[in-house]
């Protein structure tokens, strides 16, 4: 399996290559040549697997310069059980009274968050390519974040031989526990930086930096290589498309549930890669009806899909579901490169708009295919509060603020198109990130006001009846070790400055 540029650059890339690079040298993104198939006889084999195997088989179908074997240790010592419990993506059946609507737990790893399934495998993989590219000079993971990524890439590279890891996030636009995660990280080789701006400009910071010819010849120099942690890079997103193949196949094993029916998958999205593994599956073979795509105020994704017009120029709102507050959503790229066909110039056409005008519009053709697959609405800050209580009254169970988009979203698409499919709701994070935000939705808005965020935590446990995570127990009572805070022209500056420490 080769891998190619969304903007047509000539070259083609092994997966190694493409996962190393993180981004193609023309500044596109990488996608497989094609799409592998996965048979109904592989799919039914997967209800015998344990996760660690559904992963490595789907992560050979792409990674296809990786054997098998290889895989299988990498993702055996990623989902381990003193990392993620038992279960690392539990299916969990909302209501046994009824059998439309699973949740996807992907929030038991090291972070409490979804990124957890994907950065503790990228490490192995992100090693192994450069071993097999023969690279030997340091690689620098540097990466942009919104609110889970960064902690995520810091705590799977931490201390990582061979590796740098420079995180940057928006300085008010996360929630207090992911920048205490964060900015309390230990390790020699991590750094934390806090942009003054929002999730946008730290993204749109590293593009540039990537693909800054400059900045890649005084990087040579120093021994370093730049390589991303972000879902733009391959060996980040194709670990998700695992748990959406694993997701169809736990619900085989309910007796109700037959192999060829279709599954609608709900997402809170942000950054467009989640959810575009979701398409992935699909398109391997997964039978998936309707893909969900649940954004909060910021809904330019919302937009998108129901008008054809990308149009970033508009209001920025600081939201209670911070991951999700980007109007750059970088991995649309790839879904508009696979769905017309592969048309690099068409892609490279709205891209450079999005650059320079910060706004494109698709041809009816491309939407109507867009359409057929993806369903796209938002939700408010009142709305998402609502939800939260609604979803505990109906199911007693307790979810963040990005999950409750996703209910949201949906509640109002099965109202509105009375779709009896089933449907597997992403939960991308504990709500014990979102304390705050979520005992203000169960008890009324203001209940967290001067209440410390200890107190939040225990009365949050207590009510939900889950345990707090290991990675957020008295995370405020852990000594500060990254303070630094910069304007987002001098992004380019600091990770010079912190390479040549």
């Amino acid at each position: 399996m080769m891998y190619i540029s969304t903007r047509g650059y000539e070259k083609k890339f092994t997966s190694a290559e493409a996962i190393k690079q993180g981004i193609a040298p023309d500044g596109g993104l990488f996608v497989p040549e094609e799409i592998p198939q996965l048979t109904k006889k592989e799919i039914m084999a997967m209800t015998e697997m344990t996760y660690p195997q559904i992963a490595a088989t789907v992560l050979s179908k792409y990674l296809t310069d990786f054997t098998y074997d290889e895989l299988l240790g990498y993702t055996e010592q990623a989902y381990a059980e003193e990392k993620f419990g038992e279960k690392p993506a539990p299916l969990v059946q909302l209501n046994k009274y009824n059998p439309r609507e699973y949740m996807l737990e992907l929030w038991h790893g090291p972070t409490a968050a979804f990124k957890d399934m994907a950065l503790q495998l990228l490490p192995h993989l992100m090693t192994a390519s450069a071993r097999k590219t023969g690279e030997n000079r340091k690689i620098c993971i540097l990466t942009a974040t919104s609110g889970d990524t960064g902690k995520a890439a810091l705590e799977g590279f931490k201390d990582l031989p061979g590796t740098e890891v420079i995180v940057f996030y928006p300085s008010e636009g996360v929630s207090d526990a992911q920048k205490q995660q964060m900015i309390t990280t230990e390790g020699n080789n991590v750094h934390v930086v806090a942009v003054n701006g929002c999730f946008d400009d730290a993204q749109s910071g590293v593009k540039a930096i990537f693909g800054d010819p400059s900045m890649a010849e005084e990087l040579n120099n120093m021994g370093i290589v730049l390589s991303s942690a972000n879902s733009i890079n391959w060996g980040r997103l194709v670990p998700q498309i695992a748990y959406y193949v694993a997701s169809y196949v736990e619900l085989l094993k309910y007796e109700e549930f037959n192999f060829g029916e279709k599954m609608n998958v709900v997402v809170p999205t942000g950054n467009f890669g989640n959810i575009l593994a979701a398409w992935y599956a699909k398109k391997m073979g997964i039978p998936v009806k309707k893909l969900i795509c649940a954004s909060n105020k910021n809904k330019v994704l919302s937009d998108f899909f129901r008008s054809g017009t990308y149009d970033r120029n508009r209001e920025f709102f600081k939201t209670n579901s911070p991951s999700m507050d980007i109007l750059i959503s970088s991995n649309l790229e790839r879904l508009l490169f696979e769905v017309t066909g592969k048309n690099a110039e068409k892609t490279a056409t709205w891209m450079e708009e999005l650059k320079t005008k910060g706004t494109y519009t698709v041809d009816p053709e491309t939407l109507h295919t867009l359409q057929m697959t993806f369903v796209g609405g938002f939700a408010d800050e009142a709305g998402i509060m609502k939800t939260i209580r609604d979803v505990y009254d109906r199911c007693d169970n307790v979810v963040d603020t990005h999950t409750a988009v996703g209910f949201n979203i949906y509640n109002r698409y099965y109202q509105r198109s009375g779709d009896e499919t089933k449907t597997v709701f992403v939960s991308t994070a504990s709500p014990f990130k979102f304390a705050p935000s979520v005992m203000d939705s169960l008890n009324g808005a203001g209940y967290s006001n001067g209440r410390s965020d200890e107190v939040i935590t225990k009365e949050l446990s207590e009510e939900s009846g889950l345990e707090i995570p290991y990675g957020l127990k008295d995370i405020n009572k852990k000594p500060i070790l990254h303070n630094l805070l910069i304007e987002k022209e001098n992004m380019r500056q600091t990770v010079l400055d912190l390479l040549k420490k």
